[in-house]
């Protein structure tokens, strides 16, 4: 019964208000996080990603981009600082090194996004997540990556896809999960599924569906009421979540969950 692990929450309800009132009120114990995104042609999500976890309430968050974007970014955006990029302003195989020593700086990794589709970009990725053992959030076009190799990341622990429906949709075919997830699929289909999902995998997921958000972190799940047009819930529900989960790494499910009210 989807009732032994499906919970509800809204704005005005929180599920866990404890964790809304043991909050490091120092920002020195509030954690640190390294945001990593963009390509010669968009930086967006890393900035977005950036404003986000600051208003989250991270202790101190790092912004790594390619070095195409340094010239034209770098008046205007302080915080960015700079790893090798491809000719085609992605992130290059060298990149790998300043991106191993920035995570082991920071309690969390967010791949924010606006990385662009490179050869490069997916083999740096890719030994990432082989050396890399903290916490991780995938969201945008950093899903693609995981997505067409799905084995790299669901035994992984510490591991966070925000994604849309139609990128879940992609990753559980890419996983040949036995459960389909489609359009006209109920709410509580979609549960039942995610329930599944997260229990088979180590993942942790925040979908939307039918405006309602949905974690599923350890085979339990949580939906909670949202717009029904946001354009960038992705970026703000990864950075907020990131944030949350690295101040409370023991409580992944319920930190997820209570990021998308705080």
């Amino acid at each position: 019964m989807n009732s032994e692990y499906w919970t509800r929450q809204t704005p005005d309800k929180p599920l866990f208000t404890d964790l809304l009132w043991s909050r490091p009120e120092n920002r020195a114990y509030a954690g640190k996080l390294l945001i990593v995104g963009g390509n010669a042609h968009g930086f967006a999500a890393p900035a977005e990603a950036y404003a986000f976890t600051s208003k989250a309430g991270i202790g101190t968050a790092r912004v790594m981009l390619p070095d195409a974007l340094q010239k034209s970014v770098g008046r205007v955006f302080e915080a960015g600082e700079y790893a090798p990029s491809t000719p085609s302003g992605s992130f290059s195989q060298p990149a790998l090194a300043e991106l191993m020593a920035m995570s082991h700086w920071a309690d969390g990794v967010l791949l924010a996004g606006d990385l662009g589709r490179n050869s490069e970009t997916a083999i740096v990725i890719e030994k990432f997540l082989t050396k890399y053992t903290g916490q991780l959030t995938f969201t945008k076009d950093a899903i693609e990556y995981v997505s067409s190799a799905p084995t790299l990341v669901i035994n992984r622990p510490n591991t966070l896809l925000v994604l849309s429906f139609s990128q879940l949709q992609r990753f559980a075919t890419s996983l040949k999960f036995p459960q389909a997830f489609t359009s006209t699929m109920g709410i509580l289909q979609v549960v039942d599924a995610l329930h599944q999902l997260t229990t088979q995998t180590s993942l942790a997921i925040i979908t939307r569906h039918q405006d309602q958000y949905i974690v599923a972190a350890g085979g339990q799940v949580s939906t909670t009421p949202c717009k029904a047009d946001d354009r960038i819930w992705r970026v703000r529900a990864a950075s907020s979540a990131s944030v949350w989960w690295l101040q409370n790494p023991s409580k992944t499910f319920e930190a997820l969950t209570t990021s998308l009210v705080a």
